[in-house]
């Protein structure tokens, strides 16, 4: 049976099922999340797995405190006051991430910004204080599918992509969180949601700026939007069956004779696992200083499809002044 009550059995199941690197869908106040350990790279692959994305975009972690969420990042005046005023509930804001960050840089699709919400639906609330750790969870449902607002959604979607599904009910308003930048001096608003502007300047004297993209009333701006794609300092190579002089190669499978990487995404060709490694390998080999990396090829089919657009948008050409 994959979709469970709410209970005090079923919550500890779930618990641990995160824990343990699983992936569980559970009830919010906006919409059903599909929650994995923020801290587990490989549980945050399987997110983008299940739900099937053709990119990496910033996840938002969830919290069972306003005094956890707000130290995960660097918080500021401006996220303190927000807090205080709407948390738990439906507003997400962004921080910047702390270098230290505990939670993996996959959940922040490797851009210096972190996504933080305290819920207040119970259920979430009580699963949060049980894992004891940050969950990541986007909406519970394929990519660019209609978000769900009961566990039936959910298991229609999803199916056995979900190691639990919670089942909470419906959902109180269907319509995912407001997203709040903090990190610039004048707060903007990144995707309207449940909490309007008026509710926000009432109640903490906060004016958002709002994009040109929300004035001319275009797509809402996602998480996914949060930043512009970390780009190394190195140029950067695609597809490549060999590596050049001066070079820092990171293969993906097994090594072939006479060619050594100096990083693996997956030796096993596990895309997940490459996945869950590709930030920090990245990062890791732009620090080495070099001039240039070279990534074999990957394939172009599931979770490959989302790496392959983040590597291709790290070697897509970029001013000086980047």
């Amino acid at each position: 049976m994959l979709i469970h009550a709410i209970n005090n059995k079923n919550l500890k199941n779930a618990a641990d099922c995160l824990q343990a690197g699983g992936l569980v869908a559970f009830p919010t106040e906006t919409v059903y999340g599909l929650g994995a350990l923020a801290t587990n790279a490989t549980a945050v692959a399987r997110i983008f797995s299940a739900k099937q994305r053709p990119q990496f975009n910033p996840l938002i972690s969830h919290f069972s405190s306003a005094e956890d969420a707000l130290a995960a990042g660097h918080r500021n005046n401006a996220a303190t006051r927000l807090a205080s005023a709407f948390w738990p509930g439906a507003m997400t804001l962004i921080l910047q991430r702390p270098e230290n960050s505990l939670i993996t840089a996959l959940a922040s699709a490797g851009t210096d910004a972190l996504a933080i919400r305290v819920p207040s639906h119970p259920a979430a609330l009580d699963l949060l204080e049980r894992v004891k750790a940050p969950v990541a969870a986007p909406s519970a449902n394929l990519s660019g599918g209609i978000s769900p607002s009961t566990a039936a959604h959910v298991a229609n979607g999803l199916g056995g992509a979900c190691d639990m599904i919670l089942d909470g009910g419906p959902c109180e308003s269907g319509i995912e969180s407001t997203v709040i930048d903090c990190r610039p001096e004048h707060p903007v608003l990144l995707r309207p949601g449940p909490l309007t502007l008026e509710q926000i300047t009432d109640q903490t004297g906060i004016e958002l700026k709002i994009p040109k993209l929300l004035d001319k009333a275009s797509q809402p701006v996602s998480p996914g939007q949060i930043e512009s794609h970390y780009a190394p300092r190195a140029i950067v190579r695609l597809n490549a069956e060999d590596r050049c002089q001066g070079e820092i190669y990171i293969g993906f499978g097994p090594s072939r004779t006479g060619l050594t990487p100096d990083f693996n995404l997956s030796e096993e060709a596990n895309l997940i696992e490459a996945a869950a490694n590709l930030f920090a390998i990245l990062h890791e080999a732009d620090a080495l200083g070099t001039a240039a990396i070279a990534f074999a090829p990957i394939p172009m089919a599931g979770l490959g499809l989302a790496i392959n657009d983040r590597i291709s948008r790290a070697a897509a050409p970029r001013t000086s002044s980047h």
